[in-house]
């Protein structure tokens, strides 16, 4: 019999290394904000990060439920049942439309009256509003690009992603330099810029991906945007494996979004050295995204192609080639680590201020680089349940130990930033445990679902 191995690293690099540029060219917009709004003010870059967390914590319940279409794709994929991909992919649309209308009310109705309380500097507040104002319009075309994402990713078709993020990254440069500062004979609005710049380009990116779609993937292969009627079942299903990543997506950014409000009451100077680190932070993160995404599609299509015993060894091989990444990324940074700052402010005391916390991220980072790895891998066989419970156990310690760093404890910035790193040791030795016990092999029913329901 002959003996079926693990994917290569040749493979697990195919199908990443698109997602990571992918992921490169859309952190381009992050860097780009950040940084033309550190040339601004101090208060335009802490109003963007309370108020861009924010608004990505409620779009996460999106992106979250894109995971699970993602999850089932992968299965489907693996399983060669391709038709159901078109139905996953085609209701899940439905939904998040849905869910985008919805989101897009409440942040209109409801964000002033839960932000104002939260939120010590009356300035920080009024510009997390203007934000916001502008901000909202993008969110139907963001959860269109997350949904077709996941049907690339979950095909293992990723190359158009990195197409798709050049768009997203170019339009949105372009419109941040004109909006922002007001140049080429546009109004210069400052934050609000930022804020309309980021819809806009996510709206060419939209049409960009869906028009990609359309032109170059066999839509009969895929029974792909059909757009018949409204399927409860695969809803349901979907929703079903969906529900819990929706939740620990949102908790995730809603947990960093409280860190940033303890953070502000430490006052504006920490929020804006906060800001500049998270905008860092999330590029030095790129391969690990990249690296997770592509786990969670591996092992669903192994599990799908009934290759359960492959799953451990392949969750291994992604976390060595990943962590072999970081390294050599970190060791570089490590080296200028000024001029990295200077990216976002020339102010010589906050780079100073900044320049602490940035080290105290690098360890952070290559504990990341294998802990996010594993909880990916939690994820990718559907015990999205489970990955929920170590989000929330991980998030509850994280949010106790800043409050008792910033408020019982009064400690510089740079130390409440190692919070980070017991984040990734907990989600990391936790997501360990969960795969080492086997029980994930145990959870067939579910995603069986759609095919036996709808046949």
């Amino acid at each position: 019999m002959k003996e079926i191995k693990t994917p290569g690293y040749g493979k697990i690099w195919h199908i990443s290394y698109p997602i990571i540029l992918s992921l490169i060219a859309q952190n381009a917009v992050n860097v780009t904000d950040t940084a033309f709004l550190g040339r601004v003010g101090e208060v335009e870059l802490g109003a963007s990060a309370i108020a861009g967390l924010f608004y990505i914590s409620l779009f996460m319940l999106g992106f979250g439920f894109s995971i699970g279409g993602q999850i089932l794709i992968a299965r489907r994929n693996g399983e060669k049942n391709f038709g159901e991909i078109g139905r996953i992919t085609d209701n899940s649309l439905y939904f998040l439309m849905g869910l985008g209308l919805i989101l897009f009310m409440f942040i209109s109705f409801f964000a002033p009256q839960i932000l104002r309380p939260l939120i010590s500097s009356n300035d920080i507040y009024h510009a997390s509003i203007e934000f916001l104002k502008y901000r909202i319009y993008g969110i139907f075309f963001a959860f269109g690009n997350v949904l077709l994402r996941a049907f690339y990713i979950g095909t293992t078709s990723t190359r158009v992603l990195t197409y798709n993020a050049i768009i997203l990254a170019g339009t949105n440069i372009f419109l941040d330099y004109c909006l922002i500062f007001g140049n080429f004979g546009f109004p210069e609005m400052g934050i609000r810029g930022a804020a309309l710049a980021s819809a806009i380009s996510e709206t060419v990116s939209a049409f960009f991906f869906f028009t990609y779609t359309l032109k170059v993937v066999d839509l009969k292969k895929y029974n792909l945007f059909h757009f018949g009627s409204f399927d409860w079942k695969i809803i349901k299903t979907t929703f079903n494996i969906s529900v819990f990543v929706m939740l620990q997506t949102f908790l995730s950014l809603a947990g960093w979004f409280i860190f940033f409000m303890i953070i502000e009451k430490m006052g504006e100077r920490s929020l804006a050295v906060s800001n500049i680190i998270r905008s860092i932070y999330i590029v030095l993160l790129i391969p690990v995204f990249a690296f997770g995404s592509a786990t969670s599609s591996l092992v669903g299509n192994l599990i799908g192609e009934g290759r359960s015993e492959n799953v451990i060894p392949v969750i291994f091989k992604v976390s060595k080639l990943n962590f072999m990444i970081i390294a050599a990324i970190v060791g570089i940074a490590v080296f200028i680590p000024r001029s990295i700052i200077s990216i976002y402010t020339n102010d010589p005391s906050l780079i100073n201020d900044t320049l602490p916390v940035l080290y105290v991220i690098m360890t952070a980072v290559s504990l990341f680089s294998f802990s996010n790895i594993l909880f990916n891998g939690v994820s990718g066989t559907a015990r999205t349940e489970v990955a929920l419970i170590i989000e929330v156990v991980t998030i509850g310690i994280y949010l106790i130990v800043t409050y008792l760093l910033t408020t019982v404890f009064h400690l510089p910035i740079y130390l409440v930033w190692t919070t980070e790193i017991i984040y990734f040791l907990l989600i990391g030795l936790l997501s360990y445990l969960y795969l080492k016990s086997g029980h994930w092999k145990l959870n067939k029913s579910l995603i069986a679902g759609i095919s036996s329901n709808n046949n």
